[in-house]
């Protein structure tokens, strides 16, 4: 197994130059990505259609486009989200001045998966350079084209001892975990990121893991069904369903069940059918899912080809939750239905599995609403839309319990790659006698303001 010990010691050394910690030094190298990312624009349409069959609208919408408004927000606000940040001090403390100062960890090691494979490298890579940070990047074997035109480009940009790309398989992450870092970015599997988390318990290393699971759509009898079936349809079947918080299966009010059904495969005809479908990411993923569509009811889809690796956005009825396809993620463009009669039904089949990484819920009702929000603990998601809340920079993103650790985007891309120092700055014009213990009535005196 390789050796990566000279590159992170490389790494660790330039970050203690103190040059990342320089917030101009941060906003340059920002600058420098986003020019590069425009520059590059069309290598990674060409890659994204070469690894996965991505449209340019898909590319350009869901990774590159999404990239340049990260990039403009952190930008624009770093130099006030680097200040320390004064914060209250008590009357205990008083004379002295409270701060909180965001610093870099070091050194951090990013590996990122194929789904969206120039986004989900990028993204994290954004937080790790404003938050002062060296990186290592590992993208995903399985999507070559993307992982190389990234790598290519970092390159260019920046020198190995700051930022650099790491390109191989499995034992490339292995080898890479074996090594000491000062955080740790996953984004995967539930499975890989429970790996993650013990090579990275052996030095301490703290962790973000965003992962997966299965995440639920609720279409209740109160609401808007076209509106619901057009925005679940483009929330699932975005490519190719290949979208860890795509609706992994939907529970549907009994009573607008049928011409709610009727709307969702009017929905997926107009958008989907004739146009080119984004590619499954291998043989061994196509044959998994293609073991689906023997399961309950075809309602509309179930076509697939095992030599283009396309399979159709389909939706399967009469589905519940002993079969195969409720025991996993599907991560793919099958969409089972199920049904219900009462919202307690949801929230107890809910409750049964783990957390969701996102949970959507189509109602008018304020009522409803509350209830499901307060109800089941989630990652994050949507009322009344699917997937959306992913493309704000305002929305932390991540999950809870096993669907993740963290969360990111925006500030919040710079605080997880920061740790939080708290300091207390102390006046030496006075002193408090009564904090020392042989002070006459110091107990007494101690006991007025803590208590």
């Amino acid at each position: 197994m390789e050796s990566y010990q000279s590159l992170v010691t490389s790494q660790r050394e330039f970050f203690r130059t103190n040059q990342t910690k320089n917030v101009a030094f941060r906003l340059n190298a920002l600058e420098k990505l986003r020019s590069a990312v425009k520059l590059y624009e069309q290598e990674f349409i060409t890659a994204l259609k070469d690894d996965l069959n991505k449209s340019e609208f898909e590319a350009y919408s869901t990774e590159i486009g999404i990239i340049l408004e990260e990039l403009r927000l952190t930008i624009n606000k770093l130099p006030s989200w680097a200040k320390p940040v004064k914060v209250k001090t008590p009357i205990t403390h008083i004379g002295s001045a409270s701060y909180i100062y965001s610093e870099p960890y070091g050194t951090a090691l990013i590996i990122s998966p194929w789904n969206y494979p120039f986004q989900l490298a990028a993204a994290p890579l954004i937080g790790a350079i404003a938050a002062g940070n060296c990186a290592v990047i590992k993208p995903s074997e399985l999507t070559p084209r993307t992982s190389q035109v990234f790598a290519k480009m970092i390159r260019e940009l920046f020198p190995e001892k700051y930022i650099t790309v790491v390109e191989g398989g499995v034992e490339t992450s292995q080898a890479l975990l074996q090594e000491k870092f000062d955080k740790i970015f996953f984004t995967g599997s539930v499975s890989v990121g429970k790996a993650v988390m013990e090579a990275a318990a052996k030095h301490l290393t703290p962790v973000t893991l965003e992962l997966g699971g299965k995440s639920p759509c609720i279409v209740h009898e109160d609401a808007n069904l076209k509106l619901a079936a057009k925005r679940i349809a483009w929330g699932k079947f975005t490519n190719a369903g290949q979208t860890c918080i795509a609706p992994d299966y939907l529970y549907v009010h009994q009573r607008i069940k049928e011409p709610f059904l009727c709307l969702l495969k009017e929905a997926i005809q107009e958008m989907y059918a004739g146009r080119s479908l984004t590619r499954i990411v291998s043989e061994r993923h196509f044959s998994r899912l293609t073991s689906f569509l023997n399961q309950g009811d075809i309602l509309t889809g179930g076509n697939a080809s095992r030599e283009e690796l396309s399979i159709e956005p389909t939706v399967l009825t009469g589905i519940t939750w002993e079969d195969p396809i409720m025991e996993e993620e599907i991560f793919g463009p099958i969409l089972p239905v199920m049904e219900y009669t009462e919202l307690d039904e949801v929230i107890d089949g809910i409750h049964k599995h783990p957390n969701p990484l996102a949970l959507y819920l189509f109602s008018e009702n304020a009522g409803t609403q509350k209830k499901l929000l307060s109800s089941i603990s989630f990652g994050g998601g949507c009322i009344n839309d699917t997937v959306y809340h992913v493309a704000s920079p305002y929305l932390p993103f991540g999950g809870v319990g096993t669907s993740g650790i963290g969360a990111y985007h925006g500030k919040s891309s710079f605080d997880i790659f920061s740790h939080k120092k708290s300091v207390l700055k102390q006046t030496t014009l006075f002193d408090i006698p009564f904090r020392y213990p042989h002070v006459k009535n110091a107990l007494k005196r101690i006991k007025l303001f803590l208590k």
